[in-house]
């Protein structure tokens, strides 16, 4: 397809006419401004995605944009040397579907910065199942383990497992070397969470915490999807100078804790910010993700499969809790 003709995009809109997102013809030079011009080959399904299509929670920043916040594709043109056309490339975050248009659509104009050339390793496909789910959790356990977190130390708990990122994290954190053990309110999702490699699968409605600001250690470290009590009640769980990496906050945004864990065990709170990472350490992700770290799984972890013409129902699922593993959005293939 030739860029300067109209190419299809799932555009959003916010104006006198209302909140609205659908399938637009548009062509390059509509796109917002940027170094690299990217056919794209596949996106991915994330709640950000979903609150974003359906005007459900403030995500993007200006209008009209193309939704999606990941892109997998091909370089049609670049005016940084460091892209040549036909390069394999990828981008998570990084203002996507924020600030400027995004990944549901034929074609993207990216930043040159948040660039990243397609690691041997991983086919563009392979890399949206991961999208910025796996980039989250991949992040969490480079942050971990840049503070010494460490395989001997003992199990990693991930909290939310039966969501996205969390049954990446058990597959990616089960790649490293570490023990999971898996915690969800889902026990139908347990012979599932097992399979990508959790040891131990722990319902979170039985999980009962003292209140105590110090309690008999049981984790290592934690990648915690959920926020709110839930976090409150790992932090005296961890045991001397383990890392508790949080990344969401389905259980609510505040906690109630004490500094006891911090001062008495020297436990690390890191704080995961997923959609403004530096370069460098978006380079050292990806690059861990298609080699040591690469999930075993993945084929499994991508239970769905879509095109641009489907996402409504998807977002639909996704925010009415129906949604079960990750979905890869077809754009253009390859």
């Amino acid at each position: 397809m030739n860029p300067t003709t109209a190419f299809r995009a799932m555009r959003v809109r916010n104006d006198e006419a209302g909140y609205r997102s659908g399938i637009e013809t548009m062509d390059a030079d509509a796109l917002t401004a940027g170094e690299v011009l990217v056919r794209v080959a596949w996106s991915s399904v994330n709640y950000k995605d979903a609150l974003a299509g359906t005007g459900k929670g403030k995500i993007l920043r200006q209008y009209p944009l193309n939704g999606g916040i990941d892109l997998a594709g091909h370089v049609v043109a670049s005016t940084d040397p460091a892209f040549r056309e036909g390069d394999a490339v990828l981008c998570t975050g990084s203002g996507l579907s924020e600030t400027r248009d995004g990944g549901y659509a034929e074609y993207a104009r990216l930043d040159a910065r948040w660039t990243i050339p397609l690691p041997a390793g991983l086919s563009l496909r392979e890399s949206m199942i991961l999208g910025t789910a796996g980039f989250t959790a991949a992040l969490a356990l480079l942050r971990m383990q840049d503070n010494r977190q460490a395989p001997d130390l003992g199990p990693i708990a991930v909290t939310g497992a039966s969501g996205g990122v969390g049954q990446l994290a058990i597959d990616i954190f089960s790649r490293a070397g570490y023990e999971v053990h898996a915690i969800s309110g889902k026990a139908d999702h347990f012979d599932f969470l097992r399979s990508l490699g959790a040891s131990q699968c722990i319902d979170r409605h039985q999980l009962a915490f003292s209140g105590k600001p110090m309690d008999s250690a049981r984790f290592a470290g934690a990648l915690d999807n959920v926020g709110g009590p839930m976090l409150a009640g790992l932090l005296p769980l961890v045991v001397p100078y383990g890392n508790v990496a949080i990344c969401g906050n389905a259980g609510g945004i505040a906690f109630d804790s004490t500094v006891m864990p911090f001062i008495i065990r020297g436990v690390s709170l890191l704080g995961i910010a997923s959609a403004g990472t530096a370069r460098n350490l978006r380079e050292r992700v990806w690059q861990h993700l298609a080699d040591d770290w690469k999930p075993r799984h993945l084929d499994r972890i991508a239970t769905d499969e879509v095109t641009l013409d489907q996402l409504p129902a998807v977002f639909g699922r996704m925010l009415a809790g129906q949604s079960f593993g990750r979905t890869v959005v077809r754009v253009g293939g390859a």
